[in-house]
């Protein structure tokens, strides 16, 4: 999907058209096959500038992403898969190990306006360890989004052993292992979601959501 493609635009009772809701939400699916069409780091560094933008805390950005883009580097991730993870995170043409930075307060005297932040950070371990976490979560579902966005279809995976991910791909960073996404262009026999099976159920509103 080029900058200058208008998104599709849903009808919502209450707020009206709600511009991109079919590529995001309501008609994208995970996939169940890849095209083996290849992604380019082009694409994979346009992916990261519309992640990048999306909100953290304090503008700390502690998420940190390991695009596995060839075969003998997946494989490094094999025996760190659950088996039923395996036969699909080798099939996608990049596998995407969503991690965060411990230490992403030693950025922050950059991207923040706050001088205390950094040093508020470093002397909290338990702090810094949830805010890393929670926020470096965040921006993996920022990845997803802007995968779709970009005609990427999106396969998370949590199934895996995150300390031997770690061993495998993140002992030079220290970064921390959080969860996996397959990426790649949708196969070209994946059905259209109007043709595709019934989606998996979700919960309702008042099952999930309360307004006090």
């Amino acid at each position: 999907m080029d900058d200058q493609t208008s998104l599709p635009v849903t009808e919502t009772p209450c707020s009206g058209p709600v511009p991109g809701a079919e590529v995001l939400f309501t008609q994208a699916r995970t996939p169940r096959a890849f095209s083996p069409r290849a992604v380019g780091e082009d694409v994979l560094r346009h992916l990261y500038d519309l992640v990048k933008l999306g909100p953290t805390s304090g503008n700390c950005s502690p998420g940190r992403f390991v695009f596995l883009t060839t075969q003998d580097a997946k494989e490094r991730l094999r025996p760190a898969l659950s088996p039923g993870n395996v036969e699909r995170a080798m099939a996608a043409p990049v596998l995407a190990a969503v991690c965060h930075d411990p230490l992403f307060f030693e950025a922050l005297p950059r991207l923040g306006s706050d001088e205390g932040l950094r040093d508020w950070f470093a002397a909290d371990v338990g702090l810094s360890e949830e805010t890393a976490f929670r926020n470096g979560t965040l921006e993996g579902g920022y990845l997803i989004l802007a995968a779709r966005m970009l005609g990427l279809a999106a396969m998370p995976m949590s199934g895996f052993d995150s300390f031997m991910v770690e061993d495998a791909l993140l002992t030079a960073s220290g970064w921390r292992a959080n969860f996996l996404i397959g990426l790649g262009y949708p196969a070209e026999n994946e059905p259209h979601p109007d043709h595709a099976e019934p989606r998996a159920p979700r919960l309702d509103f008042g099952e999930a959501c309360l307004c006090l």
